[in-house]
Order: C-alpha cells, then structure tokens, then sequence
C-alpha cells in the first residue's frame, strides 16, 4: 500500500469548478487513489455519487509500494 498525492484541478461534467486542489490518500494502486480522492472530494463538497468529477491531473505516489 502506498501513500498518494493529487494537486491540480477538479472537474464536474468536464467543467473546472476548482482550479487547485490537494488531496492525500492511501491506496494499494493510482486507480483506487483516484477513485478514493474523488470519493473524498464529492463528500467535502456535498456533491452525490453520481456527480461525474474528475481529476484531470497527475496522481504522485508519495512512498510505500505501487503494484
């Protein structure tokens, strides 16, 4: 499991509604880190699960083991 990063901008409907954003997670793969960031990002901003958010930008694992 490592420890990943995302700091860029946030999506909904393909529309920037936030132009930076940081996040941190721990996951076992970069798929699963997206998806737990968005998943933390719709409930910080009281958005439901089939909002369509996207994080267009790069995800850095910070340390730990990628698969």
């Amino acid at each position: 499991m490592g420890c990943y990063r995302y700091n860029g901008p946030v999506k909904i409907f393909d529309q920037v509604v936030q132009e930076n954003w940081v996040g941190d997670t721990y996951a076992v793969s970069e798929a699963k880190a997206r998806s737990n960031l968005i998943y933390r990002w719709k409930k910080a901003h009281n958005k439901t699960a089939d909002s369509k958010v996207t994080l267009p930008g790069k995800i850095t694992l910070l340390y730990g083991l990628s698969e």
